[in-house]
């Protein structure tokens, strides 16, 4: 294993919960970059360019970065505005499939490595009063589509298909792949601790 400490540049608790469960030693170091959509991008190329930003925007030796997107008809739903803007998110939502995107980047040294996963999540119908009562939490503010799946929206998934953690916000199988490529992390050695 690498001897410099890995960067996770992330302000996301569940970024650092789901990275520790890997057993490699980081730091917190938030990236400040301008994560709004340019004209005319896909969420693809939209959650990859973010990520790479992210990572590129820390110095240290091995920096770790992510971006997640919830993608309905082509269209990007970020972080809730407002109170009005989480009810659209999930209104639209409601009764529908969409995707869960994120992109992972790491950069060690001038060497680079990404990966985007894609997990299909389908929505339960979701009424007024369900809404409402998930608007009252704390939840859905600091959330792409204005929900988290390991909260309380758990009991809106009607079903999954594809990487749980990626729905999360840092999908653990390609992270861990990601890690392995860049020799930060020795095959036998995540999710071991002393």
């Amino acid at each position: 294993m690498a001897s410099e400490p890995l960067v996770l540049a992330s302000q996301s608790p569940r970024r650092r919960e789901l990275l520790a469960l890997l057993g490699l030693p980081f730091r917190v170091q938030p990236a400040a970059v301008d994560e709004t959509p340019l004209p005319g991008e896909v969420p693809d190329a939209y959650v990859a360019r973010t990520a790479a930003d992210k990572a590129r925007a820390i110095s240290g030796p091995a920096v770790l970065a992510a971006d997640t997107a919830v993608v309905l008809d082509d269209s990007i739903l970020g972080k809730p505005l407002d109170r009005d803007d989480a009810r659209a998110m999930l209104e639209r939502l409601s009764g529908r499939e969409h995707s869960v995107l994120t992109a992972v980047a790491l950069r060690r040294g001038e060497a680079f490595w990404a990966v985007t996963v894609r997990t299909a999540v389908t929505f339960d119908r979701l009424d007024r009063a369900r809404i409402d009562a998930y608007l009252a939490t704390d939840e859905p503010w600091d959330k792409a589509g204005a929900y988290g799946i390991q909260g309380l929206a758990g009991a809106f998934v009607r079903s999954l298909a594809g990487s749980y953690s990626n729905v999360v916000g840092l999908p653990l199988v390609e992270t861990r792949e990601l890690l392995l490529a860049a020799g930060l992390l020795e095959p036998a050695a995540e999710g071991v601790t002393a």
